[in-house]
């Protein structure tokens, strides 16, 4: 056999799939030990997710999700699309969001907050909706 043909078959056969240091860490994950901090990511950004729901309800917005997934959506206020909401937010908050009409025409209407932050970020968020928008 030509070395070339023993070179290809290794690889081949060694590269198809998932790599040696990504199977050991998806195992990881399902070991008590993963399980705990999987549970704990969990926990933290659902927290997040509440506190920015609060934060947009005490300004009277409408809010959505941010229950049982870390994005809360939020209905823009009355004859303000979601790149004019995007505006407001960046000038007036200097927070960022995903306008909605980046998901397609359904989602014109609405804003998209994510939770995926560290809670002090989350927190002056929280702050600045408070004190630039409310």
């Amino acid at each position: 056999m030509s070395l070339h043909q023993l070179w290809f078959r290794r690889h081949s056969t060694k590269f198809n799939g998932a790599s040696y240091p990504v199977q050991r860490g998806a195992a990881a994950v399902f070991s008590p030990e993963g399980k705990a901090e999987v549970a704990a990511l969990v926990e933290h950004y659902m927290g997040n997710a509440k506190l920015l729901r609060e934060a947009c309800e005490k300004i009277g917005l409408t809010v959505f999700g941010g229950v049982n997934a870390p994005y809360v959506w939020v209905g823009c206020p009355e004859g303000v699309d979601s790149w004019g909401m995007f505006d407001r937010m960046l000038e007036q908050a200097q927070v960022v969001i995903t306008p909605g009409a980046g998901f397609g025409a359904a989602g014109e209407g609405y804003f998209r907050i994510s939770a995926f932050n560290s809670r002090e970020n989350v927190e002056e968020v929280c702050r600045r909706i408070a004190e630039n928008l409310g």
